[in-house]
Parts: structure tokens; C-alpha cells; sequence
């Protein structure tokens, strides 16, 4: 019985983990939320796909995997930007597909945890904002 338990709540906590973030607000004072990423050289935050795209990566709390300039448990969102830099519509569909259906073996052995629940349209504007971040 005990087992049972201590299973549920792993998985409980695993699930909340990567959760989707649906119904949840990211407010200025959250130190969870998103920021906006200090770029050399090229200022991104007027850029629509930079502005939609942080709000994205924050509602899907990316974040819990991934920082900008760290790696964490995925890569750093900078060296995905210089590995795909100059990535035209076919890789940016690709790679929005790879945010949905997850996978591993690009980036390492640990798997990134399919987000079924993020739209395609969604899945691009994260990837594109991620792409504004190569230096």
C-alpha cells in the first residue's frame, strides 16, 4: 500500500513538473514568470514573435526545464538558438513538432516530455522566440 502511494505522488509531483500550465497566470511579481532575455547588440522585446513567445514559454512553464543562458534538465534556450540560427519554416515546423511530441537523443539522453496540449501555432511562436536569442 505504501508503494501505491509513494507512486502516486511521484507521479503527481513528475506531472506537475511538466504540466502545461493551462488556467494559470504568471504575474511582474512572480519570480517564476518568464523575463525578458538581455541580447547583444539586437534589442527583441518590440518584436511580436520575441513578446508572444515569452508569454508562451512562461503559460507552458517551460521554464521548469529550460533558462536562457543555463542548461537545467533541457538545453539552454541560447545554444538551441545558435545550433538552429538562420532556421527557415521547414526547421521552425520541426522543431515545433519536437516541443509537442518530445523525444530524445539531440540533445542528450534525457528525454523532453511531449506537451500534447500545446497547439502547433504555439509550439512556433516558442520556438521562434527561442531562435531571437542567439547572440
Amino acid at each position: 500500500m505504501k508503494k501505491i502511494i509513494l507512486s502516486a505522488v511521484i507521479l503527481a509531483t513528475m506531472a506537475a513538473a511538466c504540466g502545461g500550465g493551462e488556467g494559470e497566470k504568471k504575474t511582474e511579481g512572480d519570480s517564476t514568470a518568464a523575463k525578458p532575455a538581455a541580447t547583444s547588440g539586437t534589442d527583441n522585446s518590440a518584436n511580436p514573435d520575441y513578446q508572444k513567445g515569452l508569454a508562451l514559454v512562461g503559460q507552458y512553464q517551460c521554464i521548469t526545464c529550460h533558462k536562457i543562458d543555463e542548461k537545467l534538465t533541457g538545453p539552454a534556450y541560447r545554444d538551441v538558438a545558435k545550433k538552429y540560427a538562420g532556421a527557415d519554416d521547414a526547421t521552425i515546423t520541426k522543431l515545433a513538432n519536437k516541443v509537442i511530441s518530445g523525444g530524445s537523443g539531440v540533445w542528450g539522453d534525457v528525454p523532453m516530455t511531449p506537451h500534447p496540449n500545446v497547439s502547433e501555432a504555439d509550439a512556433k511562436a516558442m520556438v521562434k522566440y527561442v531562435l531571437l536569442l542567439n547572440k
